[in-house]
């Protein structure tokens, strides 16, 4: 068997990490072959619910699971840990603004990076999941100097595999037929869910649907899912965001496929005109672990202009947390 890995999950008791804890004990992250220490991040008050958890684990007898330990202590949880699933934040609920989420998450972020900088390993994957996830992906980012800005990213797969199934469902087709899906900017409703590159089946996503339904139905209804979900289960999505984490993280790791990209938030490089240093959501090939822009593609004006939008909104949660940027 492996060398055990060490995986870190912050807010742990919580709806995402409670879908997403079972799979990575099970193996569906690096495999059937890869045993994991979990290291389970929360706060004191969440505690108990925790333990209850830690029970349910260990009666899967899973045999990957090689160890787990619990702490409320980021410099504990991160200590020498592989990969950082950054899910603890206070979630949004009915009526609530990004910028509310902004205030109550932004100096989590900034603790949590300041102990990764000091007790991760240096090649450690961290993926900010919790929202808003761009700009507390950034506020972690430079927290943790001694990190590179590779490290990170944000999660915007989410996004991504909602648009695959919406495509997917109006053509008649299967998520894996539609290839080249991309989704811009920041993980709100400024992002833009873009098929200008899209395929199906190999042919032209907008050769297939009317633009209309592009405009008025697809692009609304990626934007504003997570609010459609909230309103429908009067909690923010768990499953499908667990689900989307592990998609991202396993790119991450293992590549993406010949002929097809994902959505990653990373840093911005200055592509596509995007002001460097933001973390937006771009197209990306993954190699070797090394997370690559995709580079070259034609951006007509409606593209252009709902990136832009995406970009601003950026910029202006980043003004808004500028004093934990150093």
């Amino acid at each position: 068997m492996k060398t055990p890995i060490d995986v870190a999950v912050t807010g742990a008791a919580g709806q995402i990490s409670y879908q997403l804890l079972f799979r990575l004990a099970a193996g569906n992250f690096l495999g059937n072959d890869q045993p994991v220490i979990l290291h389970l991040l929360e706060i004191p008050s969440a505690m108990d619910a925790l333990k209850g958890i830690i029970m349910e684990l260990n009666d899967c007898a899973s045999p990957l699971l090689h160890r787990i330990e619990i702490t409320d202590d980021p410099m504990v949880a991160f200590k020498n840990v592989d990969f950082a699933f950054l899910i603890g934040a206070k979630p949004r609920g009915p009526g609530m603004e990004r910028r509310d989420l902004l205030a109550d998450n932004a100096n989590i972020f900034a603790h949590q990076g300041k102990a990764l900088n000091a007790v991760a390993r240096r090649d450690v994957k961290i993926l900010v999941t919790g929202n808003p996830a761009n700009t507390n992906a950034l506020i972690a980012m430079h927290n943790a100097p001694d990190l590179k800005p590779e490290n990170f990213s944000a999660m915007s797969r989410l996004d991504h595999n909602r648009g695959l199934a919406q495509l997917a469902e109006k053509c008649g087709v299967l998520p894996l037929d539609v290839k080249n899906m991309i989704i811009w900017g920041n993980h709100s409703t400024s992002q833009y869910p873009d098929l200008h590159h899209t395929k199906v089946k190999g042919q032209d996503a907008l050769s297939l649907v009317d633009q209309r339904w592009f405009e008025q139905q697809f692009i609304p209804t990626v934007q504003d899912r997570g609010t459609a979900i909230i309103k429908a289960r009067g909690q923010s999505s768990a499953g499908s965001a667990a689900h989307a984490a592990l998609d991202q993280m396993r790119n991450w790791v293992q590549g993406t496929e010949a002929g097809d990209w994902v959505s990653m938030g990373v840093r911005s490089d200055g592509s596509y005109g995007i002001k460097k240093g933001l973390v937006y959501s771009f197209p990306v090939t993954i190699e070797n672990g090394k997370v690559s822009i995709v580079q070259g593609l034609t951006i007509n004006k409606f593209s252009a202009e709902r990136m832009k939008a995406s970009e601003n909104e950026l910029k202006e949660e980043r003004e808004a947390v500028k004093h934990l940027l150093g």
